[in-house]
């Protein structure tokens, strides 16, 4: 409670001053009860009348709970780019040191959407660290450019010795340049957004004599074998910020129906690295999607979710990502459905999920910038 009194408690309260429940505390209910399963603010309202003794013994709180209506309000007009920023900061009590490939994907929360706009969803760009398997940073896309998003997003962090990834949508000069500001190397994949480049890069790889290749054995998984192949170039011809190499990985799948299908992707690599790396940095940038992305959607509701007025489908998406981190932060071996069941169910495990944050120094620099 220390780590998250003293981060969250930095933010203003957007309340009027006759307030009855103070700010981290009500962050700290809402924290508490999304950990047990709760998905809206109702829920969050039902979980603190339920738990009314653990909440006397965490908070001291008087014998009275917060309405749906309190937790409705603050998450509605809280500060969300102050909110992030303290998502950011607290990201860092889980990892005393970023390394290995970070990933940068867009994700749009399909149910926060104004009647009359089905078509313009709250979008975000997420920050993903694959090793470490955290949510790290997020920012929102404004009028839904992921581009602004992550350049914006890309200023606030410093990821000294990782790899960046992202897909085509993001092979810009700008992007490439915000992330080596960042003190991080990129692989940025090329298609045919970009013609001329992805054109000059098959004939430089087709054309080169001196090329580091590594081919993985044959697995199956999800119903098919598959084989990767993939080809690392040097090169000082590529018009790109900062680009030394760049790489050709090749995957072969033959699905149980017998056909076969090959799929090809091209890199721009702002740091050589072997061609066996590249092959696992080139697999790794998808499990954004499903470690981060697809875990939010099923195990925390979030496309489902309906909260849209005002800043509220921004700020509860940012407590999605800190319950994720908390929740993957236990050794427990359960899945994370079963660790938000045993949270509701049993006090102590709860207490257990949350005593990372009697931690008194809390690393800073650590992938954040202040």
């Amino acid at each position: 409670m220390l780590v998250f009194a003293r981060i969250f408690g930095e933010i203003a309260d957007p309340r009027a001053r006759n307030r009855q429940f103070d700010l981290v505390s009500i962050l700290f209910i809402a924290f508490l009860a999304m950990l047990c399963g709760a998905k809206n603010c109702y829920e969050m309202e039902v979980f603190a009348n339920s738990k009314r003794k653990l909440l006397i013994e965490l908070l001291g709180f008087p014998n009275c709970s917060p309405s749906h209506d309190t937790f409705c309000r603050v998450f509605r007009f809280l500060d969300p780019v102050k909110f992030e920023a303290a998502f950011s900061l607290f990201s860092a009590a889980f990892a005393t040191g970023l390394k290995g490939v970070v990933a940068i994907d867009g994700k749009a929360v399909r149910g926060a959407f104004e009647k009359g706009k089905k078509t313009a969803p709250l979008h975000l760009v997420n920050v993903w660290a694959v090793e470490a398997r955290l949510a790290i940073a997020q920012r929102i896309a404004p009028n839904r450019n992921e581009i602004r998003g992550a350049l914006e997003v890309l200023s606030l962090l410093s990821l000294d010795g990782c790899i960046v990834t992202a897909d085509a949508l993001y092979c810009r000069h700008d992007i490439a340049k915000a992330i080596i500001d960042t003190g991080a190397d990129y692989a940025l994949v090329v298609k045919r957004n970009h013609p001329g480049l992805l054109s000059q890069l098959i004939d430089t790889i087709d054309n080169s004599k001196k090329q580091d290749c590594f081919v993985t054995t044959s697995e199956k998984s999800h119903g098919r074998d598959e084989t990767r192949k993939c080809t690392v170039v040097s090169t000082k011809n590529i018009a790109f910020p900062n680009t030394v190499a760049i790489a050709k990985v090749e995957a072969v799948r033959l699905g149980n129906d017998g056909k076969m299908k090959t799929l090809v992707r091209h890199y721009l690599l702002s740091k050589k690295i072997k061609a066996e790396r590249m092959i696992e940095v080139s697999r790794s940038h998808w499990t954004i999607e499903n470690q981060l992305h697809w875990v939010l959607d099923v195990t925390l509701n979030e496309d489902a979710a309906r909260n849209r007025k005002d800043h509220c489908a921004h700020n509860l998406a940012t407590l999605r990502k800190i319950v994720l981190n908390t929740l993957r932060a236990s050794n427990d071996k359960a899945s994370l459905t079963g660790k938000m069941k045993k949270a509701g169910w049993n006090d102590d495990f709860l207490k257990t999920l949350i005593s990372h944050m009697v931690v008194t120094t809390l690393p800073m620099g650590d992938g954040y910038k202040m």
